[in-house]
């Protein structure tokens, strides 16, 4: 990356304080020993071994340094420094005092660094006590006990020179009774920024302040009108509480002058919670979510802010663009997604806080590029990539610090963030200490890049985490405060710095795959992730295809693929794979709420018959766009229609079934495997086959025959018997009436005996003109057969949870 040589320029005035001080320290001790006469008195002895002391024995007490106030002094002012000590040794610190240290103002930007990392005291590099009453005594400091000190200072006590960062120590001096002289028993540096006077060139300074959070919202929704949202836990409500991550970084950046970084995913999930969403818990099942004010006070406060405000807008859930570009993009349709996610990303931002966000810029984890990372993330239109100086390094040594904007060909300009303030918040700063610190490095780091090239206006740009904590902000925050009241830089947004005029000596080559950062690849979703999506994303292809209102299904599902690829999987690659697992496994679900019933064996007899086939539609929208086939295994024994197969068309209203009746022939006996199978209308099988077994028990020629015969028998005996009765009844009509009651049709014998007329045809009952009784059991003509399968149910199966798709 870009460092400084040695800045030039520096006032001799500290660096001559400096020597005095050290000078009239060495003149003096011959002096009183000459005086004296003395060979080694008491207290050159013990000035020789503090000397050593100060070498090697500076660890004994911890200095903490829990704030520095004003952060960049300006004439006039008076330096407040507070913090504690604490005796980590195992003996009693007595006539301990804690003083101010502070050296030659340093000359280049691996000069701070340097600084930064020293441990310990160093004669020679750590300046004098400014001494005097600026001082905090302490009597005695028992082992493992912390005391509080605060220090304060003119500015004019501190004797600074020109313009520049002036390293600042602070020491605990004093005795134990092993070393029972004054020694440096401790110490912690940091650094004072001096510029006074305004600057005449200012740096130009982009700060990006991100709003991006975890994935949160599933792709289920609930089966009311509104589509409730289900959440995988209630942590975002947490985040944008008051007090929360993400209600801290907007209280935070609303006073400040920075770039408004969104994942507009973050708005689309506390937009959803608005309007009431439940919250799946561990066991499975839904709980109705309790912050809808939180959300809707957030979003309120998100959109007065950032009016009038620049704004960046990342393509839909941050995919990870390096995951992609490695392990992704020979996936099929894997950069599809990204498109996708860039083109909603605009209207998602505009629809919920009404401002038209930039969508032309790129963002990589880290800022580390490759020419692959490079090539992904413009493919969806992105023009601009935010990289960082530590991936996209200065081969040239240059002197100073270039502008952050560089033409790296193809159209594509790298907007290269800053490393050292880019990363100068991302340790723990819940410490006081360390946060002031923080602070301090990074005011420091900066005016360094000003006093670099004073009469050449540079454009800096600073990316830090993505994801910085609450503390990391406030720390965030403090310093951009400092910062932007300084003499030094003045705020621009990120569209003006990717305009800016490039260095004509800055590097404009982007480094090779090989030099992309080994932590960084070992963080990467896998290409076993973007299979996961490209197969949800194919089922959710087939599954559209059969809905009458496909946006309630294809609108939740798309964002869950592309929350599927988010950068915020990295480190977390057992939740991702569990994210993308269970979006297909409900896609599954869904998909499965339109089937068929299963169907039992069913026995056939006769040339013909019809088979029904159920539809179960347990979503509650109506499905459409579906064709039902029913196909023969063995056409030859059993035909569905003219051949071995046929089709209709379904279409089934939302919570209801439709059976289909399909018409059957048979050529000869026995079992035939039958098998219903849905299809969408561009013959994409849909959900499984259901097979059932036909039993053919035809009716043969041979066994008509005989009914036939039977038939033809019946019809020649009732004939006989009709002109037995003809013969009868002439005979009677000759032989005249005889006596007896007529009128009762009874004959009366000369015996005695009496007996009903026609005695043999009563015994054959009643019969019609063919003399064939008409009965409930009389055989079917065999032209006009009737359905013979065998019974089963027609009720749906459970319809399990209703999804009102």
């Amino acid at each position: 990356m870009a460092e400084a040589a040695d800045f030039q320029g520096t006032s001799p005035s500290p660096a001559r304080r400096w020597l005095r001080r050290s000078g009239a320290l060495l003149a003096g001790v011959p002096l009183l020993a000459g005086l004296l006469q003395l060979p080694m008195s008491t207290s050159a002895s013990a000035a020789e071994k503090t000397s050593v002391a100060e070498a090697t024995g500076s660890s004994t007490v911890d200095v903490s340094l829990d704030s520095l106030s004003p952060s960049a002094p300006a004439d006039g002012d008076t330096i407040t420094v507070s913090g504690s000590v604490t005796n980590n040794g195992k003996q009693t610190v007595t006539d301990a005092h804690v003083g101010l240290r502070v050296g030659p103002s340093l000359s280049s930007r691996s000069a701070i660094d340097s600084a930064a990392q020293r441990t310990g005291f160093q004669l020679g590099l750590d300046a004098p006590e400014v001494g005097g009453k600026y001082v905090t005594e302490f009597s005695k400091i028992a082992a493992g006990v912390s005391q509080h000190f605060s220090i304060s200072v003119p500015v004019k006590e501190l004797d600074l020179g020109s313009d520049g960062v002036y390293q600042l120590g602070v020491s605990l001096t004093g005795r134990t009774a092993a070393q029972p002289w004054d020694q440096i028993l401790g110490i912690q540096r940091t650094f004072l920024p001096w510029q006074p006077e305004a600057a005449d060139t200012k740096t130009k300074t982009t700060y990006l302040w991100p709003l991006i959070s975890t994935v949160h919202l599933t792709a289920e929704t609930g089966s009311d009108e509104k589509q409730t949202p289900v959440f995988k836990n209630d942590d975002l409500a947490k985040e944008i509480s008051p007090g929360g991550r993400l209600d801290q970084l907007l209280s935070l950046g609303s006073d400040l002058d920075v770039t408004w970084v969104l994942d507009p995913d973050l708005l689309a999930s506390v937009d959803a919670m608005r309007d009431g969403y439940q919250i799946r818990t561990e066991d499975g099942r839904t709980t109705a979510g309790k912050s809808q004010g939180v959300a809707k006070a957030w979003l309120d406060k998100l959109e007065k802010t950032v009016q009038d405000k620049k704004v960046v807008a990342l393509p839909f859930a941050d995919p990870d663009l390096a995951s992609l570009a490695h392990n992704g993009k020979d996936v099929t349709g894997s950069l599809s997604h990204l498109k996708d996610a860039t083109d909603v990303a605009s209207d998602t931002v505009d629809t919920i806080l009404h401002v038209k966000p930039s969508t032309d810029f790129a963002w990589p984890a880290d800022g580390a590029v490759d020419p692959s990372i490079v090539k992904v993330a413009t493919s969806a239109g992105a023009d601009k990539v935010i990289a960082r100086s530590d991936s996209l390094r200065e081969r040239g040594g240059l002197p100073y610090t270039p502008s952050a904007a560089r033409p790296i060909g193809g159209g594509t300009t790298a907007v290269v963030a800053d490393a050292r303030l880019s990363t100068a918040f991302q340790g723990d700063m819940t410490k006081a200490d360390t946060s002031t610190l923080a602070v301090q490095e990074f005011l420091a780091q900066s005016l360094m890049i000003n006093l670099q090239e004073p009469d050449e206006q540079r454009s800096i740009v600073v990316a830090p985490q993505r994801m910085p904590s609450a503390s990391q902000a406030q720390t965030m925050a403090q310093a951009l405060k400092a910062f932007q009241e300084g003499n030094w830089s003045e705020s621009q947004d990120l569209s003006a710095a990717a305009k800016a005029k490039p260095d004509a000596d800055a590097t404009t080559k982007v480094p090779s795959a090989s030099s992309y950062p080994s932590s960084l690849r070992k963080q990467e979703l896998p290409r076993a992730a973007f299979e996961k999506i490209q197969d949800t994303q194919t089922k959710l292809d087939n599954f559209q295809v059969i809905l009458t209102d496909k946006s309630r299904v294809v609108t939740p599902f798309g964002r869950a693929i592309d929350r599927g690829m988010s950068t915020s999987w990295r480190g977390r690659a057992s939740q991702g794979a569990s994210f993308r697992e269970g979006v297909e496994s409900y896609l599954n679900d869904l998909t499965g709420l339109v089937h068929l019933i299963e169907k039992s064996d069913a026995k056939l007899s006769g040339r013909s018959a019809t088979i029904p086939v159920t539809v179960q539609n347990n979503l509650v929208q109506g499905v459409d766009n579906l064709v039902l086939r029913l196909t023969s295994r063995q056409p030859t024994r059993l035909k569905i229609g003219d051949g071995p197969y046929d089709e209709r068309p379904i279409q089934v209203a939302g919570e209801h079934s439709q059976s289909v009746k399909f018409t059957t022939s048979t050529k000869a006996n026995g079992p035939v495997e039958v098998v219903a199978q849905l299809y969408t209308k561009d013959g994409q099988a849909y959900g499984p086959e259901v097979s059932f077994e036909v039993k053919v028990t035809e009716i043969t020629s041979t066994v008509m025959l005989v009914i036939g015969g039977g038939v033809l028998l019946l019809v020649l005996a009732g004939f006989r018997m009709y002109t037995q009765r003809k013969r009868t009844a002439a005979v009677r009509a000759a032989e005249g009436p005889e006596d007896g009651p007529e009128a009762e049709g009874v004959n009366k014998d000369t015996d005695g005996t009496v007996d009903t007329e026609d005695t043999e045809d009563s015994a054959n009952g009643s019969e019609g003109e063919s003399g064939v009784e008409s009965g409930a059991d009389d055989p079917e003509h065999p032209s006009d057969p009737t359905p013979d399968t065998a019974p089963e149910s027609a009720d749906p199966s459970g319809t399990g949870e209703r999804v009102d798709r």
